[in-house]
């Protein structure tokens, strides 16, 4: 792919592309057009026209047979133009302007200006649901198990994928759902709605003391796979939306993309914006301060925090779950030099722990930037930079020792 071929090769493959692209395209017109002449020449003219046309189709579609097969070499030509970018970048910006970049993107004392440490008094305030958007093990089970704990009422789940040990916390008949039972969630949906009707009625009769004791809180596991297989699924999630909060029934929808259609919300963004907070963890947080806040700065912040920092709408959010609603995680030991200390893995965010981990797993051997995009997922989209600002940072902190300099810089664990 294009991160693997030199900064050379890059330019003149990219080079190569752009020709070959505009080369079909161009033999494309040409072609049409000599087309559209042949029809007006004399009839012995029409041959030699013909002929034309069909050598220069020939033309355009070996072109773009070689621009598909440059497209393939190049992965996401946007990705290749960067990282051609880059190189020029490093090839022509002096190691002091360098350095300043590097500095700054770890400064450890910089914090966000609109900080919140308590995402449920934010929720609370602006009076909505949440829309949770976060991948697997970016904690959105233990995100949930304490929103509830705080917002109150029965807690009831659907989670078509829930394995024996999931939602551990809460009483099985309350998971709804399990081995793919699809008519079970629906069912229960539809009687969701049953009831929102029914406190509207006691509500509008007896005020908020007839409805007291009703609460709940409703988790929505993979909203998008229930909006595919249940009926009820979207009108649940409208109606809750718009009046579920007064009525005490509070809805959290979990999905791996925040768009209003994963909601099952087609063309009703509004829905979603003024209805939902909207909680976007690990990397869905990083990419939205990322694309949709242009903060480059916040999104080294997010990433150095691991799982304790994510984004509540607009607002970064810094608060440590690791040990909430559990025992507390045994220590990891790392040894440094003669003395040994006890570090907990508290310290270490989730990048940093999987570093670690491989070290203690390959004592002596030296972990590079490509080595981790290749075999980790969480790594696979990261700059090669930014892994090894990580590697001096522990080193820094006497985790490990890096080995050379600039983009051969590795890291090894050593005690």
């Amino acid at each position: 792919m294009a991160e693997n071929l030199h900064p050379s090769q890059l330019h003149q493959h990219l080079q190569m592309y752009a020709y070959a692209k505009w080369s079909s395209w161009g033999s494309l017109f040409l072609t049409v057009g000599l087309l559209s002449l042949g029809a007006s020449l004399p009839r012995q003219s029409k041959t030699w026209v013909l002929a034309a046309s069909v050598g220069t189709l020939e033309v355009g579609r070996r072109h773009r047979q070689t621009a598909k097969l440059l497209q393939e070499s190049l992965g996401d030509i946007d990705r290749a133009s960067r990282v051609n970018f880059q190189a020029w970048a490093r090839a022509n910006t002096q190691p002091t302007a360098q350095l300043a970049l590097t500095v700054g993107a770890i400064d450890a004392n910089w914090q966000p200006e609109n900080l919140i440490t308590d995402p449920v008094e934010y929720i609370q305030k602006k009076q909505k649901h949440v829309a949770l958007v976060g991948g697997t093990g970016d904690g959105k089970s233990t995100f949930t198990q304490y929103l509830s704990s705080k917002i109150g009422g029965r807690v009831v789940v659907y989670d078509s994928d829930a394995k024996p040990d999931d939602w551990a916390w809460l009483d099985q008949a309350d998971v709804i759902g399990r081995k793919g039972n699809f008519k079970a969630i629906d069912t229960a949906m539809g009687k969701d709605l049953e009831t929102l009707e029914d406190l509207v009625q006691l509500r509008g009769e007896g005020g908020d003391n007839a409805i007291a004791g009703r609460e709940r809180f409703l988790i929505a596991e993979e909203f998008p796979i229930l909006v595919d297989e249940c009926d009820n699924a979207t009108p649940w999630i409208k109606r809750h939306a718009k009046r579920g909060r007064r009525y005490k029934q509070f809805i959290c929808a979990l999905a791996q993309n925040d768009t209003a259609e994963n909601y099952g919300l087609q063309g009703d963004k509004d829905t979603l914006y003024s209805c939902f907070v909207l909680v976007r963890l690990g990397q869905f947080g990083r990419d939205h301060a990322r694309s949709k806040l242009k903060d480059p700065q916040l999104e080294q912040w997010l990433k150095a925090g691991g799982k304790k920092r994510f984004m509540v709408d607009d607002c970064p959010c810094e608060m440590d779950l690791s040990n909430w609603g559990q025992s507390a995680i045994a220590p990891v030991e790392i040894s440094g030099g003669g003395n040994e200390e006890v570090q907990s893995t508290q310290d270490l965010n989730e990048y940093e722990q999987v570093i670690v981990t491989w070290g203690r797993e390959h004592p002596g051997e030296i972990l590079k930037a490509a080595m981790l995009q290749r075999n980790s997922q969480l790594f696979k989209k990261d700059d090669p930079e930014n892994i090894r600002i990580i590697f001096a940072s522990l080193a820094d902190r006497g985790i490990g020792e890096v080995v050379d300099s600039g983009d051969r810089l590795g890291w090894r664990w050593s005690k």
